[in-house]
């Protein structure tokens, strides 16, 4: 009989997926700076492997990559005609599950109803199956649209444990009326996993997510857990970022024994109309042969998340992409970007 797992993220990928901004997304009033961003990040990820472009304006799309791509990252690259509200693929992209046969993989169209009905998300809802309909995807998009589920509020260590938080998948307009244990089971068998790791504590002030895991914790080889920490005492996320530290250090691995943990530095606040900004260097994305890690124009701190990032994933290439217009719409590069196996 097959088994499943959820990969984990540093596994071989096929490529990876951005949903382009365009001039009907919240990103209207920054459109040429944040596409500036992903333009850098786009060419990036093409230098490793194959880049998926959803896109309503696909022509205009195109140009603009070809304006800043060699022919050879060009070739890395596909681009998919598919109306969209927003940008976020973390969160409206398919899940992967990988089989225990060769080339034997199911993708999973969870809802994405907007973070909790916040925003209008009905076209991002379909994208996975227009996706499926226009020959993109390798493997079988399953339908688990009875269930809300985002890409960013999991995270897996390929091995059975997926890690999530409580104030994320119990908040309002997800999946009541099911309970904290209704939930669990739900991921536990639809994931094929092993273990939910329920956490509890460290949500960034301005995250419209309810807290999602890939902001604050994430897997890496070896047991390893990279996670934010908060030391400024006078910060008002300092009770809750020491909360969730303690938590990691009472977590144990499969066989028992503490996890590897890798602190990482919070960026030091970033403001927009009054409103602090959820940066995060948690929010890193792997890719095959590198890692992107987001930066905010703060050296120190910025060369100390590469560093950091660096030794839990040796022999990759560690790259910084400043991620400061992204979150001006409270996310980062990882919520970005989905990618498939």
């Amino acid at each position: 009989m097959t088994r499943y797992h959820m990969p984990a993220e540093w596994e071989h990928q096929r490529m990876i997926q951005l949903t382009w901004p365009h001039s009907d997304t919240d990103w209207a009033y920054c459109l040429d700076d944040i596409t500036d961003t992903f333009l850098t990040l786009a060419q990036t990820i093409a230098r490793y492997e194959k880049l998926l472009v959803v896109t309503p304006h696909p022509h205009d799309t195109r140009k603009a990559l070809a304006g800043r791509m060699t022919d050879e990252e060009l070739q890395n690259v596909i681009v998919c005609q598919c109306p969209t509200n927003d940008t976020w693929a973390r969160d409206h992209g398919a899940l992967t599950l990988l089989g225990t046969e060769p080339d034997d993989m199911r993708l999973l169209d969870f809802q994405f109803n907007g973070w909790g009905k916040k925003f209008e998300a009905t076209l991002d809802n379909a994208i996975n199956r227009h996706l499926a309909e226009a020959g993109i995807f390798d493997a079988p998009l399953i339908d688990h649209n009875d269930f809300v589920l985002e890409g960013g509020s999991v995270e897996s260590d390929g091995k059975g444990n997926i890690f999530t938080t409580s104030q994320c998948l119990l908040a309002p307009n997800r999946n009541q009326p099911l309970t904290a244990e209704g939930i669990e089971e739900q991921l536990l068998r639809r994931l094929h996993a092993n273990r939910i790791v329920w956490l509890h504590h460290g949500t960034l002030t301005g995250d419209d997510t309810d807290g999602h895991i890939d902001t604050i914790v994430r897997c890496a080889p070896q047991d390893t857990l990279l996670y934010v920490t908060c030391h400024d005492t006078d910060d008002e996320q300092y009770d809750d970022f020491h909360a969730l530290e303690n938590e990691l250090q009472a977590l144990r691995t499969d066989e028992g024994k503490p996890f590897s943990l890798l602190p990482l530095p919070m960026p030091a606040a970033i403001f927009e109309d009054g409103q602090r900004l959820p940066a995060t260097y948690a929010n890193f994305v792997v890719i095959n042969g590198a890692v992107i890690v987001p930066t905010y124009g703060q050296p120190d701190t910025d060369e100390e998340a590469l560093a950091i990032i660096g030794r839990a994933f040796p022999g990759r290439d560690i790259i910084g992409i400043d991620a400061r217009q992204v979150i001006r719409q409270h996310g980062s590069l990882h919520c970005l970007t989905m990618q498939y196996y």
